[in-house]
């Protein structure tokens, strides 16, 4: 892809999170007085080659969600904000039909990682724009892991050295996208390459980075709050 490119990120972000306990939806609870949405669209915003934003918000938090977005939010990236759909799979579909008809690439963000650092985001696009159809980032895993049985019996103890920790965002040229969210799947779907891989699409794998990791849990707040009081004290934002 070697003509100029416009990059947009969406960002699925109606779930509840109920991992997290009850209360606000996950993306609106509060790192360090800031939701974490505002965090995550941050990142993505201050990435060199993303000029749009869109946020698929719950449907009924979405003025709520553009303003918290207007109030915290500078630069030169352009923000819209549409309501999302009942899984996460139909909200990337609705942000992918708010996409002006310019957009090649299209980045997929979680906002439960909040703490994503804006040159991972580039090198995702970078590599898209370079020709990959599709690019995750990824991290080695520091556990074994064990396939199970339904009665909680092991059946087999994999390979750690070809496993991979998949994270976002993950980076698509927008027909293939496109193409991925048209084609039925048959079962949960928890990543858009995933949906890609299906259609036979090869996925390039590029290093990730350990503060992209996903809050799904109490603890997971406390390390997010440790990396952003270690953020300040090195005076970044």
């Amino acid at each position: 892809m070697s003509e100029p490119v416009r990059v947009a990120a969406v960002v699925p972000a109606a779930g509840r999170g109920e991992r997290l306990g009850p209360g606000l939806p996950k993306a609106l609870r509060e790192l360090s007085g800031v939701p974490m949405l505002v965090h995550a669209v941050r990142a993505l915003s201050q990435a060199r080659r993303v000029s749009l934003v869109v946020v698929a918000a719950p449907p009924d938090d979405v003025a709520e969600v553009q303003s918290l977005l207007d109030v915290h939010l500078t630069g030169p990236a352009e923000l819209l904000v549409v309501p999302g759909g009942r899984t996460r799979q139909d909200s990337v579909r609705i942000a992918l039909q708010a996409l002006p008809d310019d957009v090649s690439v299209v980045l997929v963000h979680d906002a439960a990682r909040p703490l994503v650092p804006s040159e991972l985001v580039d090198a995702v696009a970078a590599a898209v724009c370079a020709g990959s159809p599709a690019v995750v980032p990824c991290l080695p895993l520091a556990d074994t892991v064990k396939r199970a049985d339904a009665a909680g019996r092991v059946v087999e103890t994999l390979r750690r050295d070809e496993l991979r920790a998949i994270q976002t965002p993950q980076g698509f040229r927008r027909e293939v996208l496109v193409r991925a969210h048209a084609a039925p799947t048959a079962g949960p779907v928890t990543d858009d390459a995933g949906m890609v891989e299906a259609l036979g699409v090869p996925v390039l794998l590029i290093a990730g980075d350990d503060e992209a990791f996903k809050v799904t849990r109490p603890l997971d707040l406390v390390l997010a709050e440790a990396v952003l009081a270690r953020r300040r004290a090195a005076g970044v934002r």
